[in-house]
Formats: structure tokens, sequence, C-alpha cells
């Protein structure tokens, strides 16, 4: 069930929000506990019994590391164990048969066939079993185990964040968990922020979307439309995930639930480094705090050290994202601009200048871009015959009648996407707010009926059948 869905925002949310609101505190967990089960069984039903197994297995887990003292061999075995559990299931499910293929076309020659069936992806495995590691590996760090098994199920559950994030830490939500309270500021707030996720979805993410396919189905692009569709796919995945985390912000906040921001307008970074600050934070900064810190971070002796720590954070970044070797290069590209940035402190040395600020500016934008179709595609193969086409390597032209009709078409959706992209109306907010005099209720209450419009726009998009794809479904 999508959240940009007609069964979704007319059935599902509604109802869900309004029992949870009758219902006393003490049971508002339960029912939203069961609601989110529901939520993840419209699907794959089956697939709940999977979740149900990880969410008792990690209670048990959490419980007996807590038990024991710190230090102690049992207390380790335990969340190694707890580990193991959670990241076998993530690979059997997700990477097996990716390591299979692999293991084929190595060592063919080997004469050990292993039998490769179809292994349907559970929805968001990549996000909740993140959460799980994370909640299991703090409890060893010294933070309380949850007693309550229908909680922690909660917390793993949740279905604003189940599918798409943002990465929930158990220490960001567990004291809102036990006793919480959502005020009318927040119920506002959140919807606002839900109707603005939306938007960001259906109106800019979606269209685009279009223009994407197109492009990137062109059996020969010219130049132009191969950029044109990088572009577009650029603007798409950010509209699409950040839209989705906006809606799982907003939703969480109407519950009474404050999440942690996932996106901080990526596009307007000068490094990439930078860029990975301000992109999916949660997942950056759960790489870092699970991963980075603990092969020792930045704070190493050697340089070949902290090359080494890199490469692994986004070697397994990589991974993460999908099973597949674009997916895989996509990480490791990422993670070699980063280790060079590391290693020169070019970053720091082009912020002295203006001019040095707008190439690094630029450079970021082509990078990260590049990266993008890397990807999009679905082999190594395709992925390097649409950057050939990019770079004029394929013999085509330069331009063509098709770029002029899609430019035509979707130009103002993607002039719109671009200035969306950057902070303008936060800054227009804020200089609008510091006059006083209630002209920041003024500001909230015009946006929220410019989202009651947009929302009656993305309304008319599902009743059509509008294309609705989402990028993150089964990550």
């Amino acid at each position: 069930m999508l959240f940009s869905s007609m069964e979704f925002l007319f059935l599902f949310f509604p109802i869900t929000l309004g029992i949870c609101y009758i219902l006393p505190r003490g049971a508002r967990n339960y029912w939203l506990l069961l609601a989110s089960l529901f939520f993840y069984a419209w699907g794959e039903p089956r697939f709940v019994i999977i979740m149900i197994a990880s969410i008792v297995l990690n209670y048990f887990a959490a419980l007996g590391i807590e038990k024991h003292a710190p230090g102690s061999r049992a207390r380790t075995a335990l969340l190694v164990a707890g580990i193991t559990v959670d990241l076998g299931l993530l690979f059997v499910f997700k990477y097996l048969n990716f390591a299979i293929s692999t293991l084929h076309t190595v060592a063919p020659s080997t004469g050990a066939y292993i039998h490769q069936t179809y292994i349907a992806l559970p929805i968001g495995i990549s996000f909740f079993t993140f959460q799980m590691l994370s909640y299991i590996i703090d409890v060893y760090r010294g933070i309380p185990a949850q007693r309550n098994i229908a909680y922690l199920g909660l917390y793993i559950s949740f279905f604003p964040q189940l599918i798409a994030g943002p990465i929930v830490r158990y220490t960001t939500v567990m004291d809102e968990i036990m006793e919480r309270r959502a005020t009318r500021e927040d119920f506002a707030q959140g919807a606002l922020r839900f109707l603005y996720g939306l938007s960001k979805k259906m109106l800019l993410a979606n269209v685009l979307a279009e223009l994407v396919h197109y492009a990137f189905s062109a059996a020969d692009p010219s130049v132009c439309f191969a950029w044109l569709g990088s572009v577009a796919y650029t603007l798409q995945i950010y509209f699409d995930f950040s839209g989705y985390s906006d809606m799982a912000i907003g939703m969480g906040r109407m519950f009474g639930f404050h999440f942690l921001e996932n996106f901080d307008y990526p596009y307007m970074s000068r490094s990439v480094s930078e860029f990975w600050r301000r992109w999916h934070i949660s997942l950056g900064s759960w790489f870092r705090d699970y991963v980075y810190f603990p092969l020792g971070g930045s704070r190493v002796k050697t340089r070949s050290r902290l090359v080494l720590n890199l490469a692994v954070v986004w070697l397994l970044t990589g991974i993460w994202h999908g099973a597949n070797w674009t997916f895989i290069l996509w990480g490791v590209l990422h993670g070699a601009v980063i280790i060079i940035e590391k290693l020169t402190a070019l970053p720091e040395r082009l912020d002295k200048s203006r001019g040095g600020r707008v190439f690094a500016h630029i450079f970021t934008l082509l990078a990260v871009n590049f990266g993008w179709v890397l990807f999009r595609a679905d082999t190594l193969p395709d992925a390097a015959r649409f950057i050939s086409a990019m770079l004029g390597l394929r013999g085509g032209a330069f331009i063509d009648s098709t770029t002029l009709f899609y430019l035509r078409e979707y130009g103002v959706t993607l002039l719109a996407a671009v200035v969306c992209s950057t902070p303008v109306f936060r800054l227009l907010r804020e200089r609008v707010c510091a006059r006083g005099d209630g002209a920041e209720r003024v500001y909230d209450r015009a946006s929220f009926g410019v989202q009651l419009v947009l929302f009656a726009v993305c309304v008319s998009f599902l009743v059509i059948g509008a294309y609705n794809p989402f990028i993150y479904f089964n990550f």
C-alpha cells in the first residue's frame, strides 16, 4: 500500500488516525501495532510472519544482552547471534540469488551448480533490519531493553517509516513510545508536512518519472536528450524519496512521534561528502555510528587505515541499496570521491574563494548526476551506454527534435523541481516570520491553503490513474 494511493489516503490512514485518538492512551500503541502489521500485510501477507519472528528474536536477544554484565562473553555472544540472524535474513531474501549468479559467472568451471530460485523481496526489509540492528547494538552499549514486546514491535513496524524510512533509532523514540502527547501544533504541522511530501511525490517525482522512462529506454538518445534524462532522474529520485520521508515525518508527528530529518537540500552541497551529510541522513548517520566509528573513523594513525574505513563503509552503502553490480559500483565511486576529498582537503581549499565554491558546487552536481545514472541503469552495460551518449561518444546527434519536444512537455515541471530543490521557500518563510506581528501564523495558514489545493490536484492524478512509481519501495 503506497502513501500516494486512494486506499491509503481515504481509508487506511484516516481510520487508523481517528481510532487512535478515540482509544485510551494505554491502548494506542497496541492499535498502531495492529494497524502497522495490517499495512505491511497488504501486499504480501506471508512476510508478516518473518517480521514478527524477527521482532520476537530481537526482543529476547536484547533482554539476554541486558541480563549479562558488560564485557562478558555471553553478552557479546548474544549480540553476535542477533546480528547474524538479522543480517542472515537480509542476505537470504535480498542477496542470495545475486551471490549465486555471481558465483556462476566468476567460477563457471567448478562443476558445482547451485540451483537459483525466485525469492520475493519483503517490502522495506533493509530499513527495518537496520532498525533491529541499531536496537540490539544500543542495548549492548547500555540503553535499557524494552520489556513490552508489543512496544518493540511498534518501533520496528510503525507504518509511516516502515517501507522507505527514515531509519529511526530506538533512542530517538523510546520515550515517546512509552508516553507521548500530540498537540494541536504537532497535528497541524504534521498534516502540512504530509501534504507537502505528497505534492513532491505526485506532482514532481511522478511527472518526471515519465520523462526519465522515455530517456533511459531510448535506443540511441542524442547528447542533450541523455543529459535531459539524467537531470530529470536526479530530480525525480530526490522528490520521490524526500517526499516519502516528508510524509513519514508528518504522519509520525500527527501521532505524537518526532522523527529526525532525512534530507537537507542535498543539491546545494559543495562536496560529495557534504552531499551525504544532507542526503538520506538517517542512513549516513547509521553507517557512521555502527560501522565507521567502530572501525576507528578518521581518528586512525595511518592514511591507509582511513582509506580502508571509508572504503568499507561505501562498499556496504552500495550493497545496502540493492543486489546489483550497478549499486555496488555506485557506492564504490562515491566512496572514491569522498576518499580523495578527505585526503586532499580539496573542499576546504575551494571554499576559500567564490570561484572555488562555484566550481565545487558544479563538480558535486556532476559527480552525483553521473552516479545516479549508475543507480538508475539495470546493468553496467546499460549505464555505460547511457553515459557514453551523454559524453557524445556514440556518434549520435547533439540535439534533436525529441529533445525539444520533451523540453516543451516537461520544461515547467523541470523548472519547478529545480526551484523546489533549493531552500528558497524556507528562506522566504524566515524573512516573513522575522517581521513578527503574527506573520508566521499567516504564512503557515497560507501554506496550508496552497497545500490543500495541491492535494486536490494530487487526488485528481490518482483518479485518472496517473503514473505512480516508487523508487525505494523494495529497499
